[in-house]
């Protein structure tokens, strides 16, 4: 289905349906400034704060009552924040007050590209059936705008939140990863999974003998290493996935000031106008707007 958005009919595959999310996502931004939003980008938050009095010589009452505090020293006066941090969806909710549990743990996936004299072997996209033993959905054969293939990805623990290489690293990541229960609980019950996962990572030809389930044809030098991406999960204390929307608030006066989305489940990408609107509503009714 093509994206009810302007300006994207030279984005989509007529054919396959496949579209360039990271151009749906510009648009998307294009919109909302022209409805009067501004995007500030590296921009950390460090903190929120409920104003008890309006700015000096304001003569129009405290219409901005909450303070977003920021790195580099910024700070951005609303009425009201909604975030959707992903991968930093935890942290955000414990500058208001809220439980660490759910926590994000980052789990990378690593792709492989089919070369360009091998990508007519793909006409479509093939998914394998989920195993609903394991947390992810395997390996699956998906075709891009631009005419190449990727192949998998696997799934491994990122060692950064926003570990895209093998080789990024993050001290403070990485301790509250191990350190965490809901993470060991789900490590031990998936342990030759997560050692296979792990092989697959670093050995070409193991992953290739996945996909030739799909694909026999599909030979080892068929393929080169492609991109990586890092996935939000959401785990609670007992190591279960979550696997639904979680909607959280704050102690205190900021609790009726910020809604925090804590979870939202895939396929976000896909899903995204219907997120849209369900948060919307969640919005309207947690503020009484």
């Amino acid at each position: 289905m093509e994206p009810h958005c302007k300006g994207l009919k030279a984005i989509t595959s007529p054919h396959t349906g496949i579209v360039d999310w990271g151009v749906v996502t510009k648009h998307y931004g294009k919109n909302f400034e022209a409805q009067g939003g501004d995007i500030f980008c590296d921009y950390e938050v460090k903190g929120f704060r409920v104003n008890k009095e309006s700015k000096a010589g304001e003569q129009s009452g405290l219409q901005y009552p909450v303070t977003v505090h920021g790195s580099k020293g910024k700070s951005i006066r609303c009425r009201y924040v909604v975030t959707c941090g992903g991968l930093f969806a935890d942290r955000l909710a414990q500058l208001s007050g809220c439980n660490p549990v759910p926590r994000i743990v980052p789990f990378r996936g690593d792709y492989l590209l089919l070369k360009p004299e091998k990508c007519h072997l793909v006409n479509g996209n093939i998914y394998p059936v989920p195993n609903p033993r394991f947390p992810w959905l395997g390996v699956h054969l998906t075709p891009r705008v631009d005419g190449s293939v990727w192949l998998g990805p696997n799934a491994i623990l990122s060692f950064k939140r926003e570990g895209y290489s093998m080789m990024d690293f993050s001290l403070r990541d990485v301790v509250e990863s191990i350190s965490f229960s809901g993470l060991r609980k789900l490590a031990m019950r998936n342990i030759s999974f997560g050692l296979g996962e792990m092989y697959r990572g670093v050995v070409i030809s193991a992953q290739v003998k996945q996909l030739q389930r799909f694909v026999p044809e599909l030979k080892a030098y068929d393929v080169t290493r492609g991109p990586s991406g890092v996935r939000a999960q959401a785990l609670d204390a007992d190591g279960q996935l979550v696997d639904d929307f979680v909607f959280d608030g704050g102690v205190g006066e900021i609790g009726s000031r910020v809604l925090h989305v804590r979870n939202a489940p895939s396929p976000a990408a896909t899903s995204s106008l219907s997120i849209a609107k369900m948060i919307a509503d969640k919005i309207q009714n947690t503020f009484t707007l």
